[in-house]
């Protein structure tokens, strides 16, 4: 069975590289171009929805890795990220025997002695685990005297039967096909596939120890602690193990029953802007967020203690389940981050590329002026848009803006660390979550009184920030007469280049047009060499010059990759 699960998975990417090297490759050394680039978007997307039907048919590691395939906008085309960006975690459940064994094995005792009751039609089915409801018998005080069984409700989550041999599986065939893709440069050129592929193992295994996933649920309500419109469960940490989660059930409202919401008397907008303002506390603050916020592991639950509000005033919470997917941005990130929202909410677009430096978003010899002009521009086009708004720019000016930078929106100068990918698709589902709420949201009103107590948090150390900027200042003019006299040796040296990333690129493709045209040149006398002593009788001194006219022909060939 995993056997014939690994030759499914290394055919679909067979048939999808081969795809790739005669659309990309053979056909416009063929002369044509043109149908290569108006079937492009078209053939993606059918490539999409192919990986798509399958992962939802075979489950395991597949859909994880179209989620994370969706949310990887820096390496992916546009038509892959939007096709796979609706692949829901939701599977075919399992048997509850199958169920019912795991969660025996682990806990050591039958479920009947372990929980008062267990539900054996599940919540939800997911590729890695499977959720049911169950009660557990609590002795409660009644009268302080007294005590009678109470029945507390959680929910159960259970790791599917074999899944780490799936997923050991899934892996060895991801590997495999990873080692091709390397050979591919269009793609290899642009991303480290081994480090890809090890970041989400990483990730993936992390998610199905449901210790640590009890330990993230813990950390995020001991961050959380101090405000009452949060809500976390409880770990059950008696009746839970590496394979079993046990979780008090909190219920509530599902984010996305928009209706319910309304109807429960609660203001959709103050949902939006709650869940935004909790983001970017995570964020900016605690450097740990839930990375995983689709709607069903969020919800708004009527606070049952509704004292000590204002009168009329109704108290709720907005509710965080499945820790599963954690992120951490380490502190000098977070620095960044925090410079990047200041940058944004002042529109200082110095700021914002100095914080793409130091989240190590830029790779080396990127246009920073050229990125500067972009950001500035964006500025001046979009600032203060709501989302609603954003979605109706036409198509043209997208375009032209496109044009304007092409040779920025070419070389795509940016690496992006994966917790901060798994932060951007965070971003993605709550801004769709945002809308959905309030239709005419407006981010901006959400961002900007955040930036204006981080910049008023900064103010509180501006004595010693202007201490240290002089003290800067001191050392760089006490260096500028050494620098000056190096810099005026160089010069009567000869020894001072200049370095412009457009220059350094035209010089590169000059430089492969020259070796392609040296090798056609080699191709081309080969090739009539070959004919000739051919035509002279000599056949297999025809046969070693066809044969190296064959290797440098798949060598110029190769080049232009």
């Amino acid at each position: 069975m995993l056997h014939t699960r690994y030759q499914r998975i290394i055919g679909f990417f067979i048939r999808v590289l081969i795809s790739l090297v005669v659309w990309e490759l053979l056909f416009p050394r063929l002369g044509l171009k043109g149908l290569v680039r108006r079937t492009r978007a078209e053939r993606l997307e059918k490539i999409a929805i192919r990986y798509r039907a399958m992962a939802i048919r075979m489950g395991g590691v597949l859909i994880k890795v179209g989620q994370f395939l969706s949310s990887r906008v820096d390496v992916m085309p546009p038509e892959i990220t939007r096709e796979l960006a609706g692949l829901q975690d939701e599977v075919p459940a399992v048997s509850f025997e199958a169920i019912r064994a795991i969660a025996e094995e682990e806990l050591g005792v039958s479920l009947e002695s372990k929980y008062h009751s267990f539900n054996s039609k599940p919540l939800a089915a997911a590729s890695l685990g499977q959720v049911h409801a169950a009660t557990l018998p609590v002795d409660t005080p009644v009268d302080n005297t007294i005590t009678q069984p109470a029945l507390v409700n959680v929910v159960v989550k259970v790791q599917r039967p074999d899944i780490e041999r799936i997923i050991a599986t899934d892996l060895a065939a991801l590997r495999k096909v990873g080692q091709w893709i390397r050979l591919y440069r269009p793609i290899s050129r642009r991303v480290n596939i081994p480090a890809l592929l090890a970041e989400f193992s990483r990730t993936l295994y992390e998610e199905i120890d449901y210790l640590a996933e009890g330990r993230n649920a813990e950390t995020f309500a001991e961050n959380f602690k101090g405000d009452p419109g949060i809500l976390v469960p409880s770990v059950v940490w008696t009746h839970t193990t590496r394979r079993v989660l046990t979780l008090e059930d909190v219920g509530g409202i599902k984010i996305t029953n928009y209706d319910e919401i309304s109807a429960a008397g609660i203001d959709r907008k103050d949902v939006a802007f709650r869940l935004i303002k909790t983001y970017l506390k995570q964020i900016f603050e605690d450097g740990f967020f839930h990375a995983d916020p689709h709607p069903g592991n969020l919800f708004v639950r009527v606070d049952s203690d509704q004292t000590g509000g204002l009168p009329g005033e109704l108290k709720w919470q907005l509710t965080f389940v499945d820790f599963g997917m954690v992120g951490r941005i380490t502190p000098q990130a977070r620095i960044g981050m925090r410079d990047l929202l200041v940058g944004i909410g002042t529109r200082d677009v110095d700021r914002i590329v100095g914080s793409y430096q130091t989240l190590g978003f830029l790779l080396p010899g990127a246009d920073l002026e050229m990125l500067k002009k972009a950001e500035s521009e964006m500025f001046d086009r979009f600032w203060g848009k709501s989302l609603s708004e954003l979605k109706q720019i036409k198509m043209e000016e997208m375009t032209d803006l496109a044009y304007e930078f092409r040779e920025l929106l070419y070389d795509l100068p940016f690496q992006i660390p994966q917790d901060i990918i798994f932060l951007g698709r965070a971003i993605g589902i709550l801004s769709g979550m945002c809308t959905g709420l309030v239709a005419d949201f407006n981010a901006w009103e959400a961002l900007v009184p955040y930036t204006q107590k981080l910049i008023t948090e900064e103010g509180t150390g501006s004595v010693e920030k202007i201490v240290d900027e002089i003290g800067k200042m001191v050392r760089k003019l006490l260096a500028l007469p050494a620098r000056m006299d190096s810099i005026i040796g160089k010069i009567e040296h000869g020894e001072l280049g200049m370095r412009t990333p457009q220059l350094e690129r035209q010089v590169a493709k000059l430089e492969g047009a020259v070796l392609r045209l040296s090798g056609a040149l080699v191709f081309a006398a080969l090739l009539l060499g070959s004919v000739q002593v051919y035509l002279d009788g000599h056949l297999w001194l025809a046969v070693g010059l066809g044969s190296g006219a064959g290797l440098t022909l798949l060598w110029v060939f190769l080049k232009r990759v």
